[in-house]
């Protein structure tokens, strides 16, 4: 499906304000899962407090133990000290990596940030190698920005 009749069906989701914010989030990541088929592990983590650590939100796909990441580590944990898109096309290539499962071959991490602060971020593991384009971070920036409007 092309990523602008997508951006419409994000935006729609965001305004039902009948649904919680997690529902919303939720619904977020089974549109993207369901209709990129790049895209097979989709989910949101946020800053946990005042904690210099991330705190997993709604997801789709595998379960993962990684529910709390530390700053700094893993891609993740990189981009909420960097404050900057990651894109990983080969994840074997980089010595940060946290494996959450041994078919993620390709990772792309985009920031959420309100109010000028990162929150969070949205997190896409990839089981094909190098799937990722300007195209998908593009969209996933208008993702984040959609979801920062209801944080």
């Amino acid at each position: 499906m092309p990523f602008n009749k997508l951006k419409s069906q994000v935006s729609q989701i965001i305004s039902n304000n009948k649904k919680s914010t997690n529902e919303r989030l939720l619904e977020i990541c089974q549109l993207l899962e369901l209709n990129i088929n790049h895209y097979n592990w989709v989910g949101f983590y946020f800053k946990n407090g005042n904690k210099n650590e991330l705190k997993l939100g709604p997801y789709v796909g595998a379960p993962t133990d990684h529910t709390i990441i530390p700053f700094g580590k893993g891609i993740c944990g990189q981009v909420a000290v960097s404050n900057e898109n990651f894109v990983v096309p080969d994840v074997s290539a980089q010595d940060n990596y946290i494996a959450c499962s041994i078919t993620v071959k390709a990772e792309i991490v985009i920031p959420i940030f309100v109010n000028g602060e990162n929150i969070g971020q949205i997190d896409i593991d990839s089981n094909t190698p190098d799937p990722f384009t300007k195209d998908d971070e593009e969209f996933l920036e208008f993702v984040c920005k959609e979801v920062a409007s209801i944080l």
